[in-house]
């Protein structure tokens, strides 16, 4: 899904490094006009990787700004068209070539090896000219102002994919992954960033490393999230910049599903909790069990009843099936179709900003309370809390 749709996945990246000299939005055309995608539809090609506009995949002429500039976003879209080949039928073509040659040949008992291999390419390449390649689609939108980029897609395949080509294209830049630890550095302020450098148990700034070494941001959490759903009034404030007023309450709570993982008699033990949650017996019973929560169903709600869903992944902040309040445009019979695309992406892109600003608030709230002085005495009231389920018969 696309990110003009109502439910998409992302992840999220700081564009970094060396920026041109000239205007970056015309020298970013010239990018992606160097490095647009090419179709293979009427060739044997096997891989055709490129940009395409994100308004129209099937379109890839980056000739005027308004096909890749809204304001102070740049949008395009990664495609990448494969064509295949199933092995049950590339055999059978192949043995059926192997049976000709060998009726053409009777000195021969079978296929010399070398022989095989070209009747082999030769097959593979006549049943290429044959296939219809499949395309794939990843959105992308660079907010130049604040620097982040959203992708959409969490396959780490595809992420690669569209690392490497970003890299190619823009010459100088590059894309630092918005991992937990990078995150919490961006939303709290400075006193609270050396706490968070404090508590740092990376010992490079390697970014893999940041990730392994600080994966208590995601199960703390989590796991803080969890408490407080159960125990509080999950009301909080926006204390982040963005669209939303500072101070502007909303709620979040965790339901539907969530996963935990932990070490096993036969190695790592993976466990899903899903449909809505009541006490949340059997989370506590794993938990209480060391098992830890790795990903969680959240959701986001302000006093203007919009509703934001996703599927947390603790290690990375990634937000999966990320559900937004539905674009409402209002349409009449004068506007062209090109002024309503640039209406619903606006719209589309204010609503997942709101989101971002949400889930940024609530981070930051956890987080000056876990390097805070008041930690200690919030765990204590965790632990008090998930001992009570060894008296509720809450079992996995």
């Amino acid at each position: 899904m696309g990110i003009l749709s109502n439910t998409v996945s992302v992840c999220h990246f700081k564009v970094q490094g060396e920026f041109p000299q000239e205007n970056l939005f015309d020298w970013s055309l010239k990018q992606l006009a160097a490095n647009r995608f090419n179709p293979i539809d009427q060739g044997s090609e096997e891989l055709s990787v490129g940009w395409v506009h994100l308004d129209d995949p099937r379109s890839f002429d980056f000739d005027s700004p308004a096909c890749c500039r809204r304001d102070n976003f740049i949008m395009f879209t990664l495609r990448r068209d494969k064509r295949s080949v199933p092995s049950a039928i590339l055999k059978a073509h192949l043995e059926r070539e192997e049976e000709k040659f060998l009726a053409e040949n009777p000195n021969f008992t079978k296929v010399p090896k070398q022989k095989r291999e070209d009747l082999k390419e030769a097959v593979h390449g006549m049943l290429l000219s044959q296939t219809l390649p499949t395309p794939s689609t990843y959105d992308a939108v660079w907010d130049t102002g604040s620097g982040l980029l959203t992708f959409t897609s969490l396959s780490a395949k595809s992420i690669e994919l569209f690392e490497d080509l970003f890299k190619k294209t823009f010459e100088g830049l590059r894309l630092s992954a918005f991992h937990p630890y990078a995150r919490a550095e961006g939303v709290l302020d400075d006193g609270n960033r050396v706490l968070l450098g404090q508590a740092n148990k990376a010992t490079s700034d390697n970014y893999l490393d940041l990730i392994k070494e600080n994966q208590w941001l995601g199960s703390d959490f989590l796991l803080w999230l969890m408490y407080q759903t159960m125990n509080e009034a999950s009301e909080y404030s926006v204390n982040q910049p963005g669209i939303l007023g500072d101070k502007e309450p909303f709620v979040a709570y965790l339901d539907d599903r969530l996963v935990l993982l932990g070490a096993g008699e036969n190695g790592a033990q993976k466990i899903t909790v899903a449909g809505p949650q009541d006490h949340f017996n059997e989370v506590r019973s794993a938990l209480l069990n060391r098992k830890q929560i790795t990903e969680a169903t959240l959701h986001l709600e302000t006093t203007e009843d919009e509703h934001w869903k996703l599927t947390l992944k603790g290690e990375l902040f990634h937000f999966a099936s990320y559900k937004s309040p539905s674009v409402k445009i209002e349409k009449d019979s004068s506007t062209d179709e090109a002024m309503e695309r640039e209406a619903v992406f606006f719209e589309r892109m204010a609503l997942l900003e709101k989101g971002t600003q949400l889930f940024d608030s609530l981070f930051a709230t956890f987080l000056k309370l876990r390097l805070g002085a008041g930690w200690p005495e919030q765990q204590e009231q965790i632990n008090s809390w998930l001992n009570v389920c060894a008296f509720c018969g809450g079992s996995l």
